[in-house]
């Protein structure tokens, strides 16, 4: 067979069914048999001869070629897309990804009707300090609530009530308390989160208001999960929500631009519902109360026991502790805790950690949001509130 340098049929191409190429060693196969045909069948070609190392290197320098190819051309799709090419990908839809956060707590401050604090910041039990906004104005009943965001970065949290020392002092200001549990910051957007925000935001410019409202509270800065619900009936849902109403639950974000969101965003007339109360004024001056919620965290104590075999270390321990954190710390908003999907994670199922799963077997598991009582039953958790785990809520024994 002649041989024919515009056929030989090694380079990515593209149809209808997408982009594909010859694997490596399908690359390889077919230059061993054009240099066989060549200089003879004869010709010596293992990896220890000199033509031998010469075809695996032009074999692979197709296969690089390749894959760049591939690459590029998924990086002009959201779902394929990673990294640099990804954030490109999503400015169609309007949005960027977010970076790392610092933590928020929603606080309610006290003091004398229109008094103004400018670049004020507030304490907590810890001495951490947590920045106002710019300028806030105490309202004419004495408060007002709005978001102070932590100074340290990363995930710095705040239980109800420990931000409550006035760190800049300020005439006609008298008291802080945050009624409510701080939002952890996080680290930078990654892709497959992302991707996820993406696919909400189409929903924007949807035909109904409830997914436009979803798509717009997903991509205020600084939110990690949010829920929306919606009571179209005239009674009171089992959710306890009023009727005709609609409640968003908001992890993160500043409280003022939620509630702006709900309120440009909310069908006319649909009352909001929560426990965080903001004062707005619409375009004509006039007084409009919003009204949602910030997720209850409710932590989870998880009980592990485990057989080792031959291998197993205490880093496979750690590995495991890891992925129950990380499962449950990943589930959303009102979703509850199904106990037979745990052994899914603490079997090390899935990941780079896969391979670890062999050198132990589950023995039991027990959950509970208590550390003293924790059993095999499912955990209910409410429409507004969110399961949270960190690694000192795992014990992990190993038996005989």
């Amino acid at each position: 067979m002649a041989l024919n340098i515009d056929t030989l049929g090694l380079s990515a191409t593209i149809t209808a069914q997408g982009i594909s190429a010859p694997g490596y060693q399908t690359i390889l196969a077919t230059l061993t048999g054009y240099f066989q045909q060549i200089y003879g069948s004869d010709a010596y070609l293992e990896p220890d001869s000199k033509d031998g190392q010469l075809v695996a290197l032009v074999a692979l320098a197709i296969n690089d070629a390749n894959n760049t190819a591939i690459r590029v051309y998924n990086s002009f799709s959201p779902s394929t897309g990673m990294g640099a090419a990804l954030t490109r990908n999503v400015k169609i839809n309007g949005i960027s990804r977010h970076g790392a956060t610092n933590s928020t707590v929603d606080v309610t401050l006290t003091g004398i009707a229109g008094t103004t604090i400018v670049n004020g910041s507030v304490r907590d039990t810890n001495n951490i300090l947590w920045n106002l906004p710019a300028s806030v104005a105490i309202g004419i009943d004495g408060t007002v609530l709005t978001t102070a965001t932590c100074t340290a970065s990363g995930p710095v949290a705040a239980v109800k009530g420990a931000v409550n020392q006035i760190n800049t002092p300020t005439r006609g200001w008298m008291s802080v308390i945050n009624a409510t549990a701080a939002a952890i910051g996080r680290a930078a957007e990654t892709d497959a989160e992302l991707r996820v925000r993406q696919g909400q935001s189409v929903a924007l410019p949807a035909l109904t208001p409830f997914e436009a409202l979803d798509g717009a509270i997903a991509n205020i800065t600084g939110v990690t999960r949010h829920k929306l619900y919606e009571n179209d009936t005239g009674e009171i849902d089992d959710n306890g929500l009023p009727a005709h109403s609609i409640a968003a639950i908001v992890d993160g974000g500043d409280a003022t631009d939620i509630a702006q969101t709900l309120r440009k965003k909310k069908t006319l007339g649909a009352p909001t519902y929560g426990k965080t109360s903001v004062s707005l004024t619409d375009t004509h001056g006039n007084p409009v109360k919003i009204s949602f919620s910030r997720p209850v965290a409710v932590p989870i104590f998880v009980n592990i026991e485990i057989k080792a075999f031959t291998g197993y270390t205490s880093a496979v321990g750690d590995k495991i502790i890891s992925a129950m954190v990380n499962y449950i710390n990943s589930l959303g908003i009102g979703n509850n805790i199904y106990f037979g999907r745990l052994f899914s994670p603490a079997n090390l199922t899935t990941g780079t950690d896969k391979d670890d799963s062999q050198f132990y077997d589950i023995v039991s598991i027990a959950i509970g949001t208590n550390k003293t009582s924790v059993t095999t039953s499912n955990i209910v958790i409410a429409y507004d509130s969110l399961a949270t785990c960190t690694a000192n809520n795992i014990s992990l024994r190993v038996v005989s």
